[in-house]
């Protein structure tokens, strides 16, 4: 027998029906696996796009970028008006405004979007003890008996919460209900805005049989490209592969390839996920080519960084340099450390070694800092590998560069001392196109991942 959910009245009843006979209403979601499946992904729609738009009545239907203005600003989101032109995430904003002149441009408010990212938390703590916030506009809630705390079932749980977020917040989500994470994701992707669409699990090695291998969780542009190159373009060519074989080409990822191709996903819906990294960036005024310049504006962001590592009580093994020339090609270089620190200054030594290998006369728009392979602060920057007192020296050497003539034995004591501390390893490098001319550019792998506290905002679908 097929239920039915209406999403007007939040109630579920026995099909079939074109119409709800409690409240009249059209909006019915009919679904044979409606009863049992437990696992929700909710996305806010054009999230700052939406708030901002709640707040000013007289933008109405008008296209609407979120965004820094100016030649060198970057989209942020975009309301679906504005998609309607091209507009899109990330994408340069003078491109932007080429495709939408008329459209309006407003900064973005991250304390007002926190703001409201708060309220829309605490509804969804409201009807489950399980909620993993993916950003300020998604989140996965896991429905199941035992986390459920209201007695209705998860999918009208499901259409009150959409409900109580546009009466509250005036704002609307889409919503995607199936067996697990991966299912729920994409689901939710199927009828934005306000859509609301479920895969049950009989239908899910069909339904995933002829969508990109793009649509798979963990599958970037790079990785993409590389398995379309070999023949695997859909998902039904992974389906028809072993496990063993996708693991021969792919790794670890092919494991898990083996796994979402299928249908099926092992991750549990999990409340606190700890942090995987920290970075902070920004982009130049002008582009420059100038190492010194590329070093000033780094020593700030490893500021930035430290500081959040020292609020988060956190420290990091892995240093990262992100940068993107003035053709949008993207690259990142790595650097781990023989132990784990939270100082700007030892953040800094290897970002300032790695600028010096990359500032070959190129100009760059934008830079980036990161660090990754978090832990507790606790043994971090073991005390004998330096002297405080000489940290500021190591600052002010690294600032000016490589070709600083040293005649101090005491400074080269502190090089000696940041060549044990920073382990000089290189971990990694990768180097991209991004796809358009202003998506955003790939990370080292394992540097930057799921979970990464950002100080630049993060883009909104």
């Amino acid at each position: 027998m097929t239920h039915i959910l209406c999403r007007d009245c939040c109630q579920v009843f026995d099909g079939p029906a074109e119409i709800c006979d409690r409240c009249g209403g059209r909006r019915l979601l009919a679904h044979a696996e409606i009863a049992s499946l437990g696992i929700a992904h909710i996305d806010c729609d054009a999230f700052y796009a939406a708030v901002e738009k709640r707040d000013r009545p007289d933008l109405g239907t008008e296209p609407l970028i979120v965004g820094h203005s100016g030649g060198r600003g970057v989209v942020v989101t975009a309301c679906y008006v504005a998609r309607t032109f091209g507009v899109r995430s990330a994408m340069p904003m003078f491109q932007a405004l080429q495709l939408c002149p008329h459209g309006t441009v407003i900064q973005p408010d991250m304390a007002k979007y926190k703001r409201v990212s708060e309220n829309i938390r605490a509804i969804f703590a409201s009807a489950t003890t399980r909620v993993e916030p993916l950003s300020l506009d998604e989140a996965y809630l896991d429905l199941a008996d035992e986390h459920r705390l209201e007695a209705a079932s998860p999918a009208a749980t499901l259409a009150r919460i959409a409900k109580r977020i546009e009466e509250q917040e005036r704002i609307t989500v889409s919503i995607g209900l199936s067996c697990n994470k991966f299912l729920a994701k994409l689901a939710s992707e199927f009828a934005k805005p306000r859509g609301f669409s479920l895969i049950g699990r009989a239908e899910a090695k069909a339904l995933l049989a002829p969508m990109s291998v793009r649509k798979i969780h963990g599958v970037g542009a790079v990785t993409a490209r590389r398995m379309e190159a070999s023949g695997l373009s859909t998902i039904a060519n992974l389906q028809a592969l072993t496990e063993q074989e996708l693991v021969g080409r792919f790794g670890k990822l092919g494991g898990r390839l083996a796994l979402f191709a299928h249908g099926n996903d092992d991750r549990s819906v999990t409340p606190f996920r700890p942090v995987k990294s920290i970075s902070a960036e920004t982009t130049f005024g002008q582009d420059t080519a100038s190492g010194a310049r590329l070093r000033e504006v780094a020593l700030g962001l490893c500021d930035r960084v430290a500081r959040e590592l020292a609020g988060k009580g956190l420290a990091g093994l892995s240093i990262v340099l992100k940068l993107k020339t003035s053709d949008f090609r993207s690259l990142t270089r790595s650097r781990r450390l023989l132990h784990p620190t939270q100082r700007a200054e030892l953040i800094f030594a290897s970002v300032a070694a790695l600028i010096d290998r990359e500032a070959d006369g190129r100009h760059f728009r934008l830079i980036g800092v990161g660090i990754g392979d978090l832990g507790g602060a606790v043994g971090a920057d073991p005390t004998d590998l330096f002297s405080l007192a000489d940290l500021p020296k190591l600052q002010r050497a690294k600032l000016q560069g490589p070709n600083l003539q040293r005649a101090d034995p005491q400074a080269a004591a502190v090089e000696a001392a940041e060549a044990q501390g920073t382990g000089a390893q290189e971990t990694g490098a990768q180097e991209t196109v991004a796809q358009g001319t202003g998506a955003q550019g790939t990370v080292a792998q394992g540097t930057v991942a799921q979970g990464t506290a950002r100080s630049a905002a993060a883009t909104q679908g």
